[in-house]
């Protein structure tokens, strides 16, 4: 690839004079076409909005039909800088290519094509022009055909599945190994942030193992342009955070602290907000409330509230996320006390072993270090001597049976059964009946032992 061509602006391109007579007396425009290029071509861009208003699905046609039939590099960049042109003076003129005239028409075809033939100005249009009309289609038509239902077309049209596929894989293929030096990242992350709105564009990006190329890009900026390329790439982040597998990449890649690296150092409100936003929504997933603790997102929020936003969604969301956080240091909290009073290997009835919120809140913390907690409470059942300790280590045992949704099968494999039973000829009434408790729950199992209360 040429610089020469990598470094076509829009404006260059439209200087150029495309010779569409020669091209009708050939045979490869109509006359009817030619007579729209003419009508459009190089006059005032108010008086091109009016023939659009007129009769937009006519010039779709023409453009679709020449970048299909005409191989010509300078003809195929001049109609790409017409359409982009179009575009960018109003984006609503994408539902244009979704007109019902152009149902037997495959508008999508000749950019899908392009984005792997062309030089990098080819590509780059062709990118930003499938991302707008795709945008623009009516979400009834996922999965049908390009325009439309194609069925009584003798031609197979381009699927939007077909679409949306190419174009993750060239987004990509460009993260990995972009084409243009400086604009192939900012044009891939421009398009992304507009097309993982889309729930079949998440799912196909994160099989493409395109979550682990944003992380990266997840670094404070300080130029306007590195700016906009953050934003657009916590845009794709948050986008994201509402699709649960991509989530998954998102908890073992290094995403959170590069999220708050970030909002530390941002002074851009949009930035701040689009990543407050992805933070309020990873708050409630796997480990993420935990990481936040740690990582002192809690006074970093407290920071952010006392300064002046302007924005209602990012005040809103700095307060759930405050108050989220401070929930979570509340739980966290009473689960180390119970470690604590655990690992001593003394228990009584404190609030928090009868407490149906402590026991839904916590229960997934008993699985840390491979079921540390669960483990030293089956060995105080062999060890310990005092009647009100071993009533207690039943119970909870028996409430881990109930509340985890693997706890009959966890607590079996750990071999607690045994134990359990030989507690049922103690001396103490409140051991044998916590005892009884417990093997009742071993044996029916959750589902049928939920009656079952002390």
């Amino acid at each position: 690839m040429t610089m020469e061509n990598a470094e076509l602006t829009t404006e260059q391109v439209l200087r150029r004079d495309i010779p569409w007579e020669t091209y009708m007396t050939t045979k490869l425009i109509t006359g009817t076409g030619f007579q729209l290029l003419r009508r459009y071509d190089k006059k005032a861009e108010s008086y091109k909005a009016q023939l659009l208003d007129d009769d937009g699905p006519g010039y779709v046609r023409v453009f679709v039909t020449i970048l299909r039939d005409i191989f010509k590099e300078e003809t195929v960049e001049y109609v790409l800088a017409l359409i982009d042109e179009m575009l960018t003076a109003n984006p609503k003129r994408a539902r244009l290519f979704h007109d019902d005239s152009l149902a037997d028409e495959d508008t999508y075809e000749p950019f899908l094509r392009l984005l792997w033939k062309g030089n990098w100005f080819i590509q780059e249009k062709s990118c930003k022009i499938l991302s707008l009309t795709v945008s623009a289609r009516s979400k009834g038509q996922n999965g049908v055909d390009a325009n439309g239902d194609a069925s009584s077309s003798k031609k197979k049209l381009t699927t939007i599945d077909d679409v949306l596929a190419g174009v993750v894989e060239w987004l990509c293929a460009q993260l990995k190994k972009p084409t243009h030096p400086t604009r192939s990242i900012p044009s891939t992350i421009n398009c992304l942030s507009t097309l993982l709105k889309e729930p079949v564009v998440r799912s196909s990006f994160v099989r493409a193992d395109g979550v682990k190329l944003l992380v990266p890009l997840i670094s404070p900026a300080s130029t306007q342009q590195s700016i906009q390329l953050l934003y657009e790439t916590c845009l794709c982040v948050w986008l994201l955070s509402y699709y649960e597998p991509a989530i998954e990449y998102l908890a073992t890649s290094r995403a959170l602290p590069r999220l708050i690296e970030v909002v530390k150092g941002s002074t851009k409100e949009k930035v701040v907000r689009v990543v407050i936003l992805t933070l309020r929504n990873l708050l409630s997933k796997g480990t993420f409330s935990a990481q936040m603790v740690d990582l002192g997102v809690l006074q970093i929020v407290q920071s952010l509230k006392a300064q002046a936003w302007s924005d209602e969604d990012l005040l809103d969301a700095l307060n759930q996320l405050e108050q989220g956080l401070k929930d979570n240091i509340k739980k966290l909290s009473s689960f180390d006390k119970y470690k604590q009073e655990v690992l001593l290997g003394h228990l009584d009835w404190s609030p928090m072993h009868k407490d149906p919120i402590f026991w839904r809140e916590n229960i997934n913390n008993f699985e840390e270090n491979d079921f540390q907690i669960l483990r030293v409470l089956i060995t105080i059942l062999d060890t310990s001597n005092d009647a009100r300790t071993l009533a207690v280590a039943c119970y909870d045992l028996s409430q881990f049976i109930q509340c985890h949704s693997a706890g009959r099968i966890i607590v079996n494999d750990l071999k607690a059964k045994e134990r359990v039973m030989k507690l049922l000829n103690h001396e103490n009434a409140e051991v044998t009946k916590n005892a009884l408790l417990c093997i009742q729950r071993l044996f029916l199992g959750a589902k049928y032992a939920s009656f079952l209360q002390v």
